[in-house]
């Protein structure tokens, strides 16, 4: 069953989607979008367990593919390897989008998932979408280096061979994210890439200004004064721009105290 594009963006229209890929800063973006706005956090690989608890071997194959051992899970060729994590992100991607329906219905929510232009496009539109990126090169040593990743640079180290399946490793993530950097930046969609000088609060920024976030000018200037101090909670609250614009669009001057 398939289901048509205008009716699952309908239905996804509370959602801001962070995509793009792997250390390009999807996790951190959207924590801090979601702690500035109040906004639902909806991490898909936090979910990713939850999803195989709901999963079946014969429609999820990969998501229920189990291995004994690191060695085991590290010494298959990077075509297998590359496959079994493209067909995660496959059967996964209707278990997302069940949750965001539903979690998302009457409050507006931010998903760190790992969609691709092709996708997102018929899930959202452009202005509730944003790819961060980064160039896919030594990647393992950003994936190892994360606190949020011990576990899985324990797995690491457990291998006979830790060097070789670092390496292994390093070579699927730069082959699988490659592919994924080169569609997002031919596909038209907003990017931010990440290099060297990039800062958490000047992508926080670049991103409100997209999404529509960010505080209107007059609003700034009118920040502290006694005709706005009986609106801050309010403000805070509504999560909205458009509701900024409805209260300030006549001036400050004629905003009721």
């Amino acid at each position: 069953m398939n289901i048509q594009d205008n009716i699952l963006k309908h239905y996804l229209k509370n959602v801001y989607f962070v995509c793009g890929t792997a250390c390009g800063g999807k996790s951190t973006l959207s924590r801090a979008l979601a702690e500035k706005h109040g906004f639902l956090l909806y991490d898909a690989d936090a979910r990713f367990d939850e999803h195989i608890a709901l999963s079946a071997p014969v429609a999820q194959p990969s998501m229920n593919r189990r291995f004994a051992s690191a060695d085991e899970f590290f010494g298959r060729s990077e075509e297998e390897y590359l496959s079994w994590l493209e067909g995660n992100n496959r059967e996964q991607l209707g278990f997302i989008l069940l949750d965001l329906i539903r979690l998302s219905e009457k409050r507006k929510a931010v998903c760190d998932a790992h969609f691709t232009p092709e996708q997102i496009k018929a899930l959202t539109e452009p202005e509730r979408v944003l790819f961060l990126i980064k160039e896919p090169k030594n990647l393992i040593d950003d994936y190892c280096g994360r606190p949020d990743h011990e576990g899985f640079t324990r797995f690491i180290s457990s291998a006979s061979d830790p060097t070789a399946a670092k390496r292994r490793c390093n070579a699927v993530l730069e082959r699988l994210n490659c592919a994924v950097y080169d569609s997002i930046k031919r596909s038209g969609c907003f990017y931010i890439e990440r290099d060297a000088s990039s800062t958490v609060e000047h992508t926080l920024k670049t991103a409100e200004e997209h999404f529509g976030l960010a505080l209107p000018k007059r609003l700034h200037r009118l920040r502290g004064s006694r005709q706005t101090k009986g609106l801050t909670e309010g403000l805070k609250q509504a999560n909205s721009c458009e509701l900024l614009y409805t209260l300030f669009a006549k001036g400050p001057g004629e905003v009721q105290s």
